[in-house]
């Protein structure tokens, strides 16, 4: 079994500063990441060593069981630095939340040998799971492996076959790095440094423990909660996920502005001082504005699904539907903000040694995401607000 904790866990407010304070030496190794096409290696041990990824862990498993707020502080503190960096731990760092509702047999799997082990995921339901005696054959081909280099487990999604005329399950299987393959495949535009590889299963098996049904993240179900039994794995399972890929582009939009206001101080054009452009003031305005909103929007919800978990219950289904709209409605405003801020820096602003164009390429990959179509999520909750039928499926 894993040993005893041996320091104390740390508190919110120390977690935060700690990213606060590797902004500097993120910014320093973005280009590098952008060459490479995957994370530097000292960024993930930066975060393993300051204990972001034991934020979400559970208790038993030296885990320090925080509130979901403090973990989106520390994100968006971290993608003021590198948006890739902070799409990383939005993605890479919740796993530990999930491994908290399966059955401790796999945590054991994942820990018991490697405490620092980390997961990362497809959870696009691709793959093929055939059920066996005591598990599934596993087989598939996945995209969007963000941080999969980085780590040595999985969470792929498949569906499972299923008997005539019965309904096919959809779920995630928990996968070792022997497994499976990973296809250098992420040659992108955007968010280039977070590796978002190919992984591929020819055939695998995966004991029933490593599995859960994605309908019992929907209803707040699993084995794991039996022991895990805080407040923290009473969340639903999609509100907390696809935050994880949202609210990095608030940090993102944060240290663009940061960088323009330092640029703009200091830049004359043809047409006078930045600093003393009216319309210049008007954008970084609804810039400070639009940040200020945003988080206070995320704070709020995050207030309100607490609620929720405390009381063990799954929020209504009409809240999850909205909230999940005004999080991909965060990616859309970062991106037409950090589009105007990258028009108002002018030529000069195109320069690789500006941070301007690779902030405004990586919201606009991070746009690309699933969970983060804004017109696909806002029509559905548009829709509800007429009494129309909504749409389960964009919201697990």
């Amino acid at each position: 079994m894993h040993s005893p904790r041996q320091q104390a866990v740390p508190t919110a407010a120390d977690l935060i500063g700690r990213a606060r304070a590797l902004i500097p030496t993120l910014a320093a190794r973005a280009a590098q990441g952008e060459r490479d096409r995957r994370l530097p290696k000292e960024n993930i041990a930066d975060m393993q060593t300051a204990g972001f990824f034991h934020v979400l862990r559970p208790q038993r498993w030296d885990g320090y069981e925080l509130d979901p707020a403090d973990f989106f502080e520390i994100q968006m503190a971290l993608a003021e630095g590198d948006f890739s960096t902070a799409w990383i731990y939005g993605v890479v760092g919740l796993h530990p939340w999930l491994m908290g509702l399966l059955d401790q047999r796999a945590a054991q799997d994942v820990w018991g040998k490697d405490a620092s082990a980390l997961i990362c995921s497809s959870l696009m339901p691709v793959g093929a799971a055939t059920p066996t005696q005591d598990g599934f054959r596993f087989t598939g081909h996945w995209q969007y492996s963000s941080g999969c280099e980085h780590c040595t487990w999985a969470f792929l999604g498949g569906a499972i076959a299923a008997e005539p005329g019965r309904p096919i399950e959809r779920a995630l299987f928990l996968v070792p790095r022997n497994d499976y393959e990973i296809v250098d495949t992420w040659h992108v535009a955007g968010l280039k440094a977070t590796g978002s590889q190919d992984i591929v299963i020819k055939d695998a098996f995966v004991p029933a423990y490593r599995t859960i049904r994605l309908s019992d993240t929907f209803q707040g179900h699993g084995a794991g909660l039996a022991v895990n039994t805080g407040t923290l794995y009473r969340y639903s399972f999609g509100q907390i996920f696809f935050r994880g890929v949202s609210v990095g582009a608030i940090g993102a939009l944060q240290g663009m502005f940061d960088a323009f206001l330092a640029y703009g101080r200091r830049r004359t054009s043809r047409y006078g001082k930045t600093s003393h452009d009216p319309h210049v003031h008007l954008l970084c305005a609804e810039v400070a504005v639009a940040i200020d909103e945003m988080k206070a929007v995320l704070h709020h919800n995050l207030r309100n699904l607490r609620s929720h978990a405390e009381r063990g219950e799954m929020p209504p289904l009409s809240d999850r539907i909205r909230y999940k709209f005004q999080s991909a409605a965060v990616v859309e405003r970062c991106r037409d903000l950090a589009a105007r801020l990258f028009m108002a820096t002018g030529g000069q602003g195109l320069f690789a040694d500006q941070p301007f164009g690779r902030i405004l390429a990586d919201i606009n990959a991070a746009r690309q995401h699933l969970s983060n179509q804004f017109e696909a999520l806002g029509r559905n909750w548009g829709g509800t607000l007429f009494g129309l039928e909504d749409n389960k499926d964009l919201v697990l």
